[in-house]
């Protein structure tokens, strides 16, 4: 098991930022020592989960990995049964919508449409959005116990722009106005000029799992239409989180 930690951290590396990293950039980051970081990387190598260019010394996330996440991916309950909603919410918006499961830390993106936004292509980067700065990901942490809100908030809240929120008072108290009013504004907090909207999706026994988003430029998504707009996201995570068995 601690082998199997050490495996992770090193594929836990790499991102759409940062998507070819070199044996030096991955001892950096995890730590490790070289002979131990390059053992590593030549078992995951040799099993597909990572791709090594000897030309430039670098190492990418292989296709391996696609394959069973694609695999994964298909067996979720709620892949399937969000994409009608998910469709009916970009039809009827015109945003770009998301759905993104909470993995503690992260809201992980397993669907998003394109909505015919400026903000798309930008948009479709994320992979792993952060809860305490997205709609989807506040959506997400606000209704999870105190423990993992705390344990969240003592790992550290990345400012990625101006209006990010990285203290972690600040950060209860907006994760309590969530709970009351029961949907998340992210006001440009993970990407300047962004506006999205986001709404808690339950499981059969109604704990908070996942989140539905929309978003777009703050120009074309109105501050003056988030409250009404609100009601439409939550009424289709409502209508996912029943498709899934959650009764209310």
């Amino acid at each position: 098991m601690k082998s199997l930690g050490k495996l992770v951290k090193v594929l836990e590396c790499f991102s759409t930022d940062d998507r070819a990293l070199s044996l030096s950039d991955i001892c950096a980051r995890t730590g490790f020592p070289r002979s131990t970081t390059h053992r590593l990387m030549a078992s995951l190598r040799d099993v597909g989960f990572l791709d090594q260019d000897r030309e430039r010394d670098a190492y990418r996330l292989g296709l391996k990995l696609f394959e069973l996440g694609s695999v994964a991916l298909s067996n979720l309950d709620i892949h399937r049964e969000a994409y009608p909603f998910v469709d009916a919410l970009e039809r009827m918006t015109g945003h770009i919508v998301t759905v993104a499961i909470f993995d503690g830390f992260r809201a992980v993106v397993i669907r998003r449409t394109e909505g015919g936004s400026e903000a798309a292509t930008k948009s479709n980067l994320i992979e792993n959005a952060p809860a305490h700065c997205t709609s989807v990901g506040k959506a997400s942490l606000a209704f999870q116990p105190a423990e993992v809100i705390d344990r969240l908030i003592e790992r550290g809240l990345e400012r990625f722009t101006e209006a990010t929120i990285t203290d972690g008072e600040v950060l209860r108290q907006e994760l309590t106005g969530i709970r009351e009013r029961g949907y998340a504004v992210d006001e440009g907090e993970h990407q300047p000029g962004l506006r999205c909207i986001g709404a808690p999706i339950r499981g059969q026994h109604g704990k908070v799992f996942a989140g539905l988003s929309i978003s777009g430029p703050s120009w074309q998504l109105k501050k003056e239409n988030v409250e009404e707009l609100a009601k439409v996201v939550t009424y289709h995570a409502d209508r996912i989180s029943r498709a899934l068995g959650y009764v209310s």
